[in-house]
């Protein structure tokens, strides 16, 4: 399975969004996953980081948009608001071909895939977005935390800036801005060494409490990365609640 498409949504080289489509037996209109990588929002990180769940979701019969944006670091233009603005934009982007026709996707099952920085992008643009479930791959979803502790070597401080301010720092976590007001399935490894599984803790209490539906995944033996991985117990904890609808 290859991507069968490339589209742009912008004019900067990063504001790329490349599709996979099922196989041509496959019976449209296909379920629809947005995959948001990881990386800490940091240009040294890409789209490709998501190419094995895009091709694992493909060969299950999902329309598959992998989502490139910009991010911080060299010329790429990203940060706050921008890298936010792009996911959101591309979303919009989706609702108009799924709308018009242009993509064989279902309009009632669009879930957003996001890990770790990504799931950050993925639970903030759910809001007023075509998207009706998340899935929060070891999310980050405390930038207080995550700028306290300077996780992701200061990765926070390059995404909002050096004096963001408390206003803007909550703002940007998804952890105060519930609820969301969409189904989430959020899955995360106790021995996670990159995002504390303490803030999927806190932010499933938080969403919970706000009145989102949350069905939470914690693996006693998983770390960051295997819940990417197609072959890992990890990712098929969301993929059979994604089959499941």
């Amino acid at each position: 399975m290859t991507v069968t498409d490339t589209l742009c949504y912008g004019k900067h080289p990063s504001q790329v969004i490349y599709v996979r489509q099922p196989d041509a037996d496959a019976d449209a209109p296909f379920p629809v996953a947005v995959l948001l990588h990881g990386g800490w929002w940091r240009d040294r990180f890409d789209a490709r980081l998501m190419e094995p769940i895009a091709a694992d979701l493909a060969d299950a019969g999902w329309l598959v948009w992998n989502i490139e944006y910009r991010r911080t670091g060299g010329d790429d233009d990203g940060g706050w608001p921008q890298t936010l603005d792009d996911v959101r934009t591309a979303l919009d982007l989706l609702k108009v071909r799924l709308t018009e026709g242009a993509e064989p996707g279902d309009p009632a099952r669009v879930v957003a895939i996001g890990h770790s920085a990504g799931g950050h992008l993925g639970l903030m643009a759910a809001p007023d977005s075509p998207l009706t479930a998340i899935v929060g791959l070891a999310p980050v979803t405390d930038l207080r935390a995550s700028r306290e502790a300077g996780l992701g070597e200061g990765a926070v401080t390059a995404f909002l800036g050096p004096d963001p301010g408390e206003s803007l720092v909550e703002n940007s976590s998804p952890r105060y801005r519930v609820p969301i007001g969409v189904p989430q399935i959020i899955v995360h490894g106790k021995r996670d060494d990159r995002v504390p599984v303490e803030q999927s803790r806190a932010y499933v209490e938080a969403a919970r409490a706000a009145g989102d539906r949350v069905d939470y995944v914690e693996l006693p033996d998983a770390d960051h990365f295997v819940v990417i991985d197609p072959a890992h117990e990890a990712w098929w904890a969301a993929r059979e609640r994604l089959d499941a609808g």
